[in-house]
């Protein structure tokens, strides 16, 4: 009967003239044997390779740099890895060439991580790491547990294939293009002339003033937000010297009322609602504020439309999107807050709440 030395040998010999169905016989028979033999693990993993098998080769790579103290296993667990790791990307590039060859594939879109449970958060890290190509302390960064994470733009086609890998992880993701947030009809209310039928008069997004009728029962969803409003102040600096800078002075209220049977989203901002018009039902007390007018108008929504899910989560994805310029810079925002300059918070809720109409007319 042969020694392991020499069925190591005829190992290396059926693997070297790609002999490998009897190169499987043999690795089978002397890890039977011998478990921990080093070369027969390393001799495994070439053939995990040769199978196009990259990530059962990967891990025994890995296990071996672990394990084994043989300088010459060493070496070729460490040439095993890098071309593991070299295919792997080329079946990457591969695949995101194939994603974005056709114009659709071609379209800008994002890419929306949703929040996982803390306990697995660690767990799940490192799998999105390898697939986002991330070390695993980013990676874990990177994760939410709270609230929606805008993680990525670029081509629709590259945001689908690492969607759908993430997806086959049990990672919650989803992706949308912009085109797909374009396309939603946004309607300005100015205020309710009736309830019952409800009915809201405003302007619709050519800036004409029009009216919609809709019923309750078409409302599957209620978005509400703050978003600031910035000033210009006087302050001075730590010298005492005079400096101005931009400090946030108020916050107005917004609610998105979604129509997606109609792909249509109905906005209200208390800076804009006109309280004393319409409907009694829905007009402002005499001695009430805004703000408790404001209260008012959304108690009236909660009693009306109690089958809506309502979206209150918009602090912590803008904390994620905010500092996107180039994108939020080409997507309108449909509000028409005075600013005395530019900012990415009013895009930024419009991406928000169309992404959640978007992604309720998909029935994700």
């Amino acid at each position: 009967m042969p020694t392991l030395f020499t069925m190591i040998e005829q190992i290396a010999a059926a693997i070297k003239c790609q002999d490998y169905r009897r190169a499987g016989e043999l690795v089978n028979q002397v890890l039977q044997e011998s478990p921990e033999n080093a070369w027969a693990q390393l001799y495994l993993g070439q053939l995990h390779e040769v199978a196009g098998k990259l990530a059962l080769a990967e891990s025994v790579y890995r296990q071996l740099l672990q394990k084994t103290t043989n300088t010459k296993v060493l070496t070729q667990a460490r040439h095993g890895l890098q071309r593991v790791a070299d295919r792997l990307q080329q079946q990457r590039q591969n695949a995101i060439a194939a994603s974005t060859a056709d114009p659709d594939g071609a379209q800008i879109g994002v890419l929306i991580l949703e929040p996982i449970p803390q306990e697995i958060k660690t767990t799940v890290a490192r799998t999105f790491g390898q697939i986002m190509q991330l070390d695993p302390y980013t990676a874990r960064l990177k994760l939410p547990t709270r609230g929606w994470r805008f993680y990525k733009s670029g081509k629709i086609g590259e945001l689908r294939f690492l969607g759908e890998n993430l997806r086959a992880a049990g990672i919650p993701c989803f992706w949308t293009t912009l085109v797909e947030i374009e396309r939603i009809q946004v309607f300005q209310v100015s205020y309710f002339q009736s309830t019952t039928p409800p009915i809201v008069m405003g302007h619709n997004a050519q800036g004409q003033q029009s009216s919609i009728a809709f019923d309750w029962s078409e409302v599957s969803q209620r978005v509400t937000a703050q978003l600031p409003i910035f000033e210009q102040v006087v302050d001075r600096d730590v010298r005492g010297k005079l400096q101005r800078k931009t400090q946030t002075q108020d916050y107005a209220q917004f609610c998105d009322l979604h129509l997606p049977e109609r792909l249509c989203i109905l906005r209200l901002c208390d800076r804009s609602y006109q309280f004393h018009q319409g409907c009694a039902t829905m007009n402002r007390l005499n001695d009430q504020t805004v703000r408790l007018s404001w209260n008012r108008l959304s108690h009236f929504f909660q009693q009306q439309i109690p089958q809506a899910n309502v979206w209150a989560d918009f602090a912590p994805f803008a904390d994620t999107v905010i500092d996107q310029i180039e994108l939020l810079g080409h997507l309108k925002s449909h509000i028409n807050l005075f600013r005395r300059t530019e900012t990415t918070w009013d895009p930024a809720f419009h991406l928000y709440s169309g992404l959640i109409l978007t992604k309720a007319i998909r029935r994700e």
